[in-house]
C-alpha cells in the first residue's frame, strides 16, 4: 500500500484476466488466471483456450480427477495424448476452461463444489474479455472430476452449496454435463482397498478409499450433498455418462445408478457402456472414438 493511500479496499478476492498469449492458428490461451482466493489456501487457478472464430465460442469447463487427492488442470490421464481433449474441443469451435480445486487433504467436502461453483462465475463475469458465450455452458470431468461435474450440473438451484469466495453475483450454473466413470452415490459406493499390485506402488494416503478422505466423516444430509443421485431434479440438464463396464476404482454402476435417477424424472441421460474397459478406459483401443463422442455431444448441446 502507498503512503498516498486513502482507501484500504481489502485483500483481492480474485485477479483479472491478464494478456493471453496467441498461438500460430490463432487460439489465445490465458495460463494461470486466479479466479479465486480462498484464504488460507494455495490461489485458485484456471486455464483457458479461445478458437479464433467470428463469434463468441461456447465454452466447456473441464474438471481433472485424480481420486480428490491428486491431479492438475494441464494434465490429462495416461490413457488420453497431451492436451487431446482440449484441442478437439478447439477443433470444434469451442472454447475451454480447464479448473484446479481444492484436494481432499486440504479442505474437505463441499470445497471442491464451491471452487468450481466460484470458477463459473468467474467465467461468466470476464466473458467480454475472455472472447466466448457464457449463454450455455459445458462441463465435462474424469474419475473424481466427473463426480464433481455432475455436482455441478445438479445444484445450480442450490444456494447453500454455491460457496462465498471469488466473483459473487452470476450463476454458477451449467446446462450439459459430460460425466467419465464419476461415482453417484456415495452410499452405495464400495470400499474398496486397491490391489496388492496397486497398493505397492502408492503412498499410505492413497491406501484409505478417496471418498473417505474427501468426506472426513461427514453424515447426514452432508453425506447426501455429496452424491449427485440425491440432487436429480426434472429440470436438470442433460447428461452423457461413459463408464468401463470393468472399472474397478468406480464401479460401472454407479453410472447406472445415476442414469436411472436422470430418467426416472425425465431428464434426458445417455448412458455409453465402454465394454471390458478398466478406470480411465485403460484397455480400450478407440479412446480417441470416446473423445470424439463426448466432444460431439457437447458441440449438439451448446450450438
Amino acid at each position: 500500500m502507498t503512503a498516498d493511500t486513502t482507501e484500504w479496499a481489502g485483500p483481492a478476492r480474485f485477479l483479472p484476466p491478464h494478456e493471453p498469449t496467441r498461438r500460430d492458428d490463432g487460439v489465445r490461451h490465458w495460463s494461470g488466471l486466479t479466479y479465486a482466493v480462498a484464504f488460507g489456501y494455495r490461489p485458485l487457478q484456471l486455464d483457458v483456450w479461445v478458437p479464433a472464430t467470428d463469434a463468441p465460442a461456447p465454452l466447456v469447463v473441464w474438471v481433472h480427477g485424480g481420486a480428490f487427492m491428486m491431479g492438475d488442470r494441464r494434465y490429462l490421464p495416461e490413457t488420453l495424448r497431451p492436451d487431446q481433449v482440449f484441442d478437439a474441443l478447439l477443433e470444434a469451435g469451442l472454447a475451454v476452461a480447464t479448473v484446479d480445486y481444492r484436494h481432499a487433504l486440504e479442505a474437505p467436502f463441499p470445497a471442491q463444489l464451491h471452487d468450481l461453483k466460484a470458477a463459473v462465475r468467474y467465467l461468466r463475469a470476464h466473458a467480454d474479455e475472455l472472447g466466448v458465450s457464457t449463454d450455455r455452458i459445458g462441463a465435462w470431468g474424469e474419475s473424481a472430476g466427473g463426480h464433481l461435474v455432475a455436482l455441478l450440473g445438479l445444484t445450480g438451484s442450490r444456494d447453500d452449496l454455491e460457496g462465498s469466495h471469488g466473483v459473487v453475483g452470476p450463476s454458477s450454473a451449467v446446462d450439459v454435463v459430460v460425466d467419465w466413470y464419476g461415482l453417484s452415490d456415495m452410499a452405495t459406493m464400495p470400499r474398496k482397498a486397491p490391489p496388492p499390485q496397486v497398493a505397492a506402488m502408492l503412498p499410505p494416503e492413497l491406501h484409505t478409499p478417496p471418498e473417505d478422505q474427501l468426506l472426513r466423516g461427514l453424515s447426514g444430509d452432508a453425506l447426501l450433498d455429496a452424491s449427485p443421485v440425491h440432487h436429480v431434479r426434472a429440470d436438470s440438464p442433460p447428461f452423457l455418462l461413459v463408464h468401463g463396464t470393468a472399472d474397478w476404482l468406480v464401479p460401472y454402476a454407479q453410472s447406472e445408478q445415476l442414469h436411472a435417477a436422470l430418467t426416472a424424472v425425465g431428464v434426458e441421460s445417455r448412458l455409453v457402456p465402454i465394454e471390458g474397459a478398466q478406470h480411465i478406459f485403460d484397455g480400450h483401443d478407440d479412446v480417441d472414438g470416446v473423445v470424439h463422442l463426448s466432444v460431439d455431444y457437447l458441440v449438439e448441446k451448446l450450438r
